[in-house]
């Protein structure tokens, strides 16, 4: 078993870290690519994403605290709860900024899909944070299940415990890498993010039944909107296939 315990003041500096090394993919990859929409319709895009990915976030990561929220409801304590600056998930982050995008893509009057530029800023963005998580220990509360394996770590509670942060982080490097050499196949335009949605979205649903969370019909919260978000996602591929095909990508020159 692997001794770490607890450090929460490491969690803002890799959060932020995370926020930066995610920024300077996207200009990189804008600068390499372009850009499919024009600077107003850009600004457009990141700031919807940006306000639907807060929103998104606070309000599944509530929601994921519901016996807490009926707790404190029954205790004259619900606004507290409320207004208290934990609970937000990434799942509902990434959910909520896609659906507040395309809802101002479809005010604006933006045909283009948008998300491709998007994808690997994220995988390496959420892998640092995650490394940021996995040094907060216990006060970030996204560890998993006690286990008896080699590898599992003690927080600072002498309980062995997966170490799903790290797990996480693998996972996106893994998912990065595929994407990276996506480039080289022929991807109708949007494919690129759909596929990292879908992606990290299976992975939540599958890690998280390693995670200590209260549950409803055998699912916790995230499990389900994990679950809402492949449907989404699924529905959107047999449109796509049944309607006129997008422009595809041409292969990189090797």
């Amino acid at each position: 078993m692997i001794s770490t315990g607890s450090h929460p003041a490491w969690h803002p500096l890799f959060e932020s870290l995370a926020y930066a090394a995610g920024y300077a993919v996207f200009r990189l990859l804008r600068a390499r690519r372009g850009d499919v929409v024009s600077e107003p319709q850009r600004w457009t895009v990141l700031a919807s994403a940006a306000v639907g990915a807060l929103l998104g976030s606070r309000i599944l990561g509530l929601a994921e605290q519901w016996p807490t929220l009926l707790a404190a409801a029954r205790s004259g304590q619900l606004l507290h709860v409320l207004v208290s600056p934990g609970g937000k998930t990434i799942v509902g982050g990434l959910l909520g900024g896609w659906l507040a995008v395309e809802f101002a893509k479809r005010l604006s009057g933006i045909r283009s899909r948008t998300g491709d530029l998007f994808a690997l800023p994220l995988c390496f963005g959420i892998a640092i944070g995650r490394i940021g998580c996995f040094l907060a220990g216990l006060a970030d509360d996204t560890f998993g299940k006690p286990t008896s394996l080699p590898w599992a770590v003690d927080f600072g509670d002498s309980i062995g415990r997966h170490p799903t942060q790290l797990y996480e982080a693998l996972f996106l490097a893994a998912l990065a890498a595929v994407l990276s050499r996506s480039a080289r196949w022929r991807w109708s335009e949007g494919t690129r993010f759909r596929v990292f949605l879908a992606s990290y979205l299976a992975w939540r649903f599958a890690i998280d039944f390693l995670k200590p969370q209260p549950v409803a019909a055998g699912l916790n919260v995230i499990q389900w909107a994990c679950l809402a978000g492949l449907a989404s996602l699924a529905a959107l591929h047999l449109r796509d296939r049944f309607t006129a095909p997008q422009e595809a990508y041409e292969p990189a020159a090797r």
